[in-house]
């Protein structure tokens, strides 16, 4: 399975909290729903649609699994929804357990992550897809498990939050594939590995 991750994302690289005000307040946030203003239901909410039509299955970690599964269940009849609530879910967690789990969902505890995530990588299927999940997806991009990164890039600097973007000093080379430009500003950048 190819590993997609698909983010909101600042021009300074922040990620945290960009769907509303408590999503995410770690570190005293205080810009939750930053991404809000610039979203366009054609070409970011398009990047999404897309992102999940390739999706044999999603990933995350656990304080987005619990937003996530909070909000979409409940939202049935609309060909994403539905698409969203039917698929597997895998969440990577040290807090949940097996009876926390609703949403069609299958823990991955932390110790042994990277191996089931890798397994999963190597089987075949459709796109293992990451939404959100920050520090899942710095590890990701890490252990260079990631076969393409999807950026919607909008034009507002947060000045701290989370990033995605591994600090271990080492060199990451990505190809762009594509960007779209919407209305609003906000760029759609399509990057895979440059080198494998």
């Amino acid at each position: 399975m190819r590993i997609v991750i698909i983010e909101f994302i600042s021009l300074d690289g922040v990620v945290q909290a960009p769907g509303g005000p408590q999503e995410d307040t770690d570190g005293g946030f205080a810009h939750g729903g930053w991404s809000n203003q610039f979203f366009d239901p054609e070409i970011a909410g398009g990047a999404f649609d897309s992102a999940l039509n390739g999706a044999e299955a999603l990933l995350f970690g656990r304080r987005t699994w619990q937003v996530m599964a909070q909000a979409w269940p409940e939202r049935a009849g609309d060909p994403f929804a539905d698409h969203m609530n039917a698929i597997p879910k895998h969440v990577v967690s040290g807090t949940l357990s097996e009876s926390d789990l609703t949403w069609n969902t299958t823990l991955i505890p932390p110790a042994g992550a990277v191996a089931r995530i890798r397994e999963l990588h190597d089987a075949d299927g459709g796109d293992l897809v990451v939404m959100g999940s920050p520090t899942l997806a710095r590890t990701l991009l890490h252990e260079g498990l990631v076969d393409e990164l999807r950026l919607i890039v909008s034009p507002v600097l947060l000045g701290g939050g989370k990033s995605i973007f591994p600090t271990d000093g080492a060199k990451h080379v990505l190809e762009l594939v594509s960007t779209v430009t919407s209305p609003t500003g906000v760029n759609v950048c399509t990057y895979r590995p440059a080198e494998r």
